[in-house]
């Protein structure tokens, strides 16, 4: 599986440490766990967008504590940033519930959640050869008003020598 290094995720969450984004989350509290506002602040999401998110089956219920509040754990937080970045590219909810689904299936889902995955890299590829061509023309555009700008410079200096 592909991992990524934790220091490099948004919002610093976890440590600098490899993890695995496609961890199943666990159902009990064993280990450091995340009240529902941390979670949101961790994940760069609103407290809202995780409950739409799990009651759409992005992300499974997370585990709840003692008094029966959600308790987000580092892999609940590692998955919902692999769905950050997936929906960053431009990837659909639909596509992204479908993987989601895929992803409880195990090794026996590799194929089709490759599948999925290259898709959509296509897409991204081509919307990155589009915002290439767009900066394309910002960068001309630019240079013709630096050479407009130093040429009014110059005629200044001159006409006032």
């Amino acid at each position: 599986m592909r991992e990524v290094d934790r220091a490099h995720r948004p919002n610093g969450v976890g440590t600098a440490a490899r993890v695995d984004l496609e961890c199943t989350p666990a159902s009990t509290v064993d280990t450091v766990t995340y009240a529902i506002a941390e979670a949101a602040h961790r994940s760069g999401l609103s407290i809202d967008t995780l409950r739409y998110y799990e009651r759409i089956e992005l992300i499974d219920p997370p585990a709840r504590d003692s008094g029966g509040r959600r308790a987000y754990s580092d892999d609940d937080l590692n998955w919902l940033a692999f769905l950050t970045r997936l929906r960053t590219t431009g990837m659909p909810i639909k596509l992204m519930r479908e993987y989601a689904r895929l992803r409880h299936q195990g090794v026996a889902s590799a194929a089709p959640r490759k599948r999925i995955l290259e898709r959509h890299r296509e897409d991204v590829l081509a919307r990155l050869a589009d915002l290439r061509s767009c900066l394309d023309v910002l960068d001309y555009k630019i240079d013709n008003y630096e050479r407009m700008c130093a040429a009014e410079t110059t005629e200044l200096r001159e006409a006032t020598a």
